[in-house]
C-alpha cells in the first residue's frame, strides 16, 4: 500500500483519549490533537521561562547558563521565583510537556490500531526525569536535592553527587544500568551492521534475506534471535538501562548514606573468605 494512501486511511476523526474533535487534525505530516497542543503549551512556556532566567542572570553564555533549583534551607516548599521559583516551574512545565507528548503518542498508536510498545518505552525516559527532579528530591525532603538547568552547572551536579558517595561506579544499580548501556550498544552496532550488510550489497550482487541474516549469526554463535526477537531484545536492553539508572540515583541518599564503596563490606564478610 503506497504512504498516501495508507495515510488517508488512518487519518480519520476518533482515538482520541480527551477534547473529542476539537484538535483531531494534521498540521502537514503531523497530527495535532489535545495532547499535541498542551506538548506545544508546556514546551513553550518552560523555554520562555529558561530564557526569562538567562536574562536575569549574570551571563548570556549557553555554556554558563544555570537555572538553580531552591536553597535546601526552602525544603519542599514553593520558592521565590529568583531563588529557585523558576526551577520549580521549569519542571512543572518539563514533566507536563514530556507526558503530553506520550499521550499524544497513544492517541496516533490508537489511530494505526497498533500496540502501546512507543509510548511505553518513552515512559521510561520520563520516569529516569523524574525520578531527578522529583521521586529523590521528595525522599530528601527538598526541592534543592534536584539537578539544575544548564550545561557546565549540570556536569558539576552530576560530579559533585559521584564524589558525595566517594566512587559512584561501586553503585551496584549503576553497574547494572551501565552494563545494559553497554549492551544496548553493542546490541545496535550488530543488528544494524548485519542488516546493511545484507541489503546494501556490492555492484552486481543480489541484495541478501533474512534467511541469510539469520545464517550468519548461527554460523557465529550458534544461534540467530531473529527479525523480531532482535528488536524485542532491543527494547528490553535499552529500557532496563533507563530504569537501572532510574534506580541508582534514587537509592543514592534515601537508601544509602555513605560511601558506595562500603555497600561492597557484605562481600568481604561472607563465610567463604574465613
Amino acid at each position: 500500500m503506497a504512504m498516501l494512501d495508507f495515510e488517508r486511511k488512518y487519518r480519520v476523526r476518533g482515538g482520541t483519549l480527551i477534547g473529542g474533535d476539537l484538535f483531531d487534525f494534521w498540521v502537514g505530516p503531523f497530527f495535532v490533537g489535545f495532547f499535541g497542543v498542551t506538548t506545544i503549551f508546556f514546551a513553550a512556556l518552560g523555554t520562555a521561562l529558561i530564557v526569562y532566567g538567562a536574562a536575569i542572570g549574570p551571563t548570556w553564555n549557553l555554556w554558563q547558563i544555570n537555572i538553580a533549583p531552591p536553597d535546601l534551607s526552602y525544603g519542599l516548599a514553593l520558592a521565590p521565583l529568583k531563588e529557585g521559583g523558576l526551577w520549580q516551574i521549569i519542571t512543572v512545565c518539563a514533566i507536563g510537556s514530556f507526558i503530553s507528548w506520550a499521550l499524544r503518542e497513544v492517541e496516533i498508536c490508537r489511530k494505526l490500531g497498533i500496540g502501546y510498545h512507543v509510548p511505553f518505552a518513552y515512559g521510561f525516559a520520563i520516569l529516569a526525569y523524574i525520578s531527578l527532579v522529583v521521586i529523590r528530591p521528595l525522599w530528601l525532603g527538598a526541592w534543592g536535592h534536584g539537578f539544575p538547568y544548564g550545561i557546565i552547572s549540570h556536569l558539576d551536579w552530576v560530579s559533585n553527587v559521584g564524589y558525595q558517595y566517594l566512587h559512584f561506579h561501586y553503585n551496584p544499580a549503576h553497574m547494572i544500568a551501565v552494563s545494559f548501556f553497554f549492551t544496548t550498544t553493542f546490541a545496535l552496532a550488530l543488528h544494524g551492521g548485519l542488516v546493511l550488510s545484507a541489503i546494501n550489497p556490492q555492484r552486481g550482487e543480489s541484495a541478501k534475506t533474512a534467511e541469510h541474516e539469520n545464517t550468519y549469526f548461527r554460523d557465529i554463535i550458534g544461534y540467530s534471535i531473529g527479525t523480531l526477537g532482535i528488536h524485542r531484545l532491543g527494547l528490553f536492553l535499552a529500557l532496563s538501562a533507563s530504569f537501572w539508572s532510574a534506580v541508582c540515583i534514587i537509592i543514592s541518599g534515601p537508601l544509602w548514606t555513605r560511601g558506595w564503596p562500603e555497600w561492597w563490606g557484605w562481600w568481604l564478610n561472607l563465610p567463604i573468605w574465613r
